[in-house]
């Protein structure tokens, strides 16, 4: 057993209860929902989507949507225009595309408007059960300091991730890794006294190390 899996394992322990922190109830509900949380938060996008969803439940509702209307309910999220273009726009390319239904692939997915392979990851590994490692910020930053790569280009972090733990543990591992950098391994100040995985982390130190300091510091919940 690798150091990198190690801590990986130590990780699943921390966070049992590690999942996607957007609401949604359908394929293509997480698959708005992601697109919404382009620089955003999952608070705001699950603020805004109750409403999204109520006016417009499916693909062939969004895809005739004034899209005034939609700009008005997204307007919270941020970049609401470019959002709610291309909300819309990929509802059109699943109507007349795919008959409704989101796709189940990755080169289906990313053929959508708006639709990267971040996001493509996103909506495979929690909506279809297919394993992916999605890079985002969170999981750029904490794979650098668990020296699990040493790039922070999206590409190169997903291919690195991959090859430390079995495609099972893929989509699991992101989760945790992401409500890690959330809640107790922040960007500017990391709450390193009150990490559950210190021992193991090779950049312990480069935050708070005070114990009473560090769980100040701890989110119970995530704010991003």
């Amino acid at each position: 057993m690798t150091a990198a899996t190690v801590l990986a394992d130590a990780l699943a322990a921390a966070y049992p209860d590690a999942r996607c922190e957007l609401d949604f109830t359908t394929p293509f509900e997480l698959l708005v929902a992601t697109v919404l949380s382009a620089q955003s938060t999952d608070r705001r996008v699950n603020a805004v989507t109750p409403e999204l969803f109520r006016r417009w439940p499916d693909p062939q509702a969004l895809a005739t949507a004034d899209l005034a209307d939609v700009e008005e309910v997204i307007r919270p999220v941020g970049f609401f225009r470019n959002k709610a273009a291309a909300i819309v726009g990929l509802s059109r390319v699943l109507v007349d595309e795919h008959d409704g239904v989101v796709p189940s692939t990755l080169e289906g997915l990313v053929r959508l408007p708006g639709v990267g392979r971040k996001t493509a990851n996103v909506v495979l590994g929690n909506a279809f059960g297919v394993p992916g490692v999605t890079p985002d910020t969170h999981l750029i930053r904490l794979a650098g300091r668990f020296g699990w790569t040493g790039s922070t280009k999206p590409d190169d972090v997903e291919r690195d991730v991959m090859a430390l733990v079995p495609p099972q543990r893929w989509t699991q591992l992101c989760h945790e890794v992401i409500w890690h950098g959330r809640r107790v391994c922040h960007a500017r100040k990391p709450a390193c006294g009150a990490c559950p995985v210190a021992d193991l982390c090779p950049s312990f130190g480069i935050g708070e190390t005070d114990r009473t300091k560090a769980a100040a510091l701890v989110r119970t919940e995530a704010r991003a």
